[in-house]
């Protein structure tokens, strides 16, 4: 996917340089996103690997380490499940968000998320 102008300013704003997100590979994405009305929004992002962009998504307040709880969706479908997480897909490696209701927004570098495990 083209870097979107919405894409670079969220970059520019937390100081981050932008970083493709390719339509036709995958997020790790929890099921619960669907749910238009859940908040908060968070995703963070690993080193992308094979067919995939490193972003892991959920809604909610709880996160789980059931191996089931993320499933593979491509980026284009993104714009069907939850449009506002888009314009934070161009965050490099290393980077979380979190947005909830009344456009509340938080994007941080956490260096952990680039360790090789």
């Amino acid at each position: 996917m083209a870097i979107s102008n919405e894409q670079k300013l969220v970059c520019e704003k937390f100081h981050a340089l932008p970083f493709d997100t390719p339509l036709d590979l995958k997020v790790g994405i929890s099921l619960n996103v669907k749910e238009k009305n859940l908040f908060p929004i968070n995703g963070f992002r690993h080193n992308p690997e094979g067919d995939t962009t490193g972003w892991y998504i959920w809604a909610g307040e709880d996160f789980s380490d059931d191996p089931d709880f993320f499933v593979p969706l491509h980026v284009e479908h993104i714009k069907e499940w939850r449009p506002e997480i888009i314009k934070y897909l161009a965050l490099p490696p290393g980077y979380r968000f979190l947005i909830g209701e009344d456009k509340y927004e938080d994007v941080w570098f956490d260096e952990t998320l680039l360790e090789v495990i």
